[in-house]
């Protein structure tokens, strides 16, 4: 699976790059570093809706507003169960 962060200027500015460290850190937590490649994308077209996470999925998920503060809970209830081991 491929989860992209956005680091366009408005979700750089809300903090996508502590949600890259937290997500660093729960892939880690969850023991799924190599099972999922985590990115950081240009604007991913969300902008008004804080920062955007994509997870490549069959359908792919999109996540908003997600700071370092909500990310492992988000991880833990819409990315983790797709997560094929």
């Amino acid at each position: 699976m491929v989860i992209k962060v956005c680091v366009g200027s408005s979700c750089h500015l809300k903090g996508s790059y502590n949600v890259i460290e937290a997500f660093k850190e729960i892939l880690k937590k969850y023991d799924v570093e190599d099972l999922v490649d985590l990115q950081a994308s240009f604007c991913l077209g969300h902008c008004a809706q804080g920062v955007t996470v994509q997870c490549e999925t069959p359908d792919t998920l999109l996540l908003h507003n997600v700071s370092a503060e909500n990310a492992e809970e988000l991880f833990a209830s819409q990315v983790y169960p797709l997560i094929q081991k």
